[in-house]
């Protein structure tokens, strides 16, 4: 069976309010818990991606502070295996914006960071939250 490769980007998205706060949301398909993100497309770095993604999902503006790392996993989808890598930013909000595909999105949070780990789905996910979580500290 052919194997598809997908690039997408995503944002780990801080904000101080009474302390750090991150965002996490809701697949509205999977209903998985992530970090924002979605496909790269042609002509567009990661970073591009990423602050397109995480605006677009979610309604918010923010600024890229530095890449945290990536995930890969496979997925099928109309019979197709998918490999899909995903390169994450941490980034720090700024704004909001307008959240032009919100349908992807069934929920978002904003959480306390030792909140994080136990609402996110995938193992993966979880261990690059480990990572992200020491640079906010």
């Amino acid at each position: 069976m052919p194997i598809k490769r997908v690039f997408s980007a995503g944002g780990i998205v801080v904000k101080s309010d009474d302390g750090p706060k991150v965002l996490v949301t809701q697949h509205s398909k999977h209903h998985g818990w992530d970090f924002p993100k979605g496909h790269i497309e042609q002509g567009e770095s990661g970073e591009q991606a990423a602050l397109r993604e995480v605006e677009e999902e979610t309604g918010v503006k923010a600024e890229i502070i530095e890449k945290v790392g990536h995930t890969e996993y496979f997925y099928f989808e109309d019979g197709v295996r998918n490999f899909k890598t995903v390169v994450y930013f941490l980034m720090k909000y700024v704004g909001e914006g307008e959240a032009t595909t919100a349908f992807e999105v069934s929920e978002m949070l904003w959480l306390d960071p030792d909140e994080v780990e136990n609402k996110l789905t995938f193992k993966d996910t979880k261990a690059l939250w480990k990572k992200a979580k020491e640079k906010i500290k």
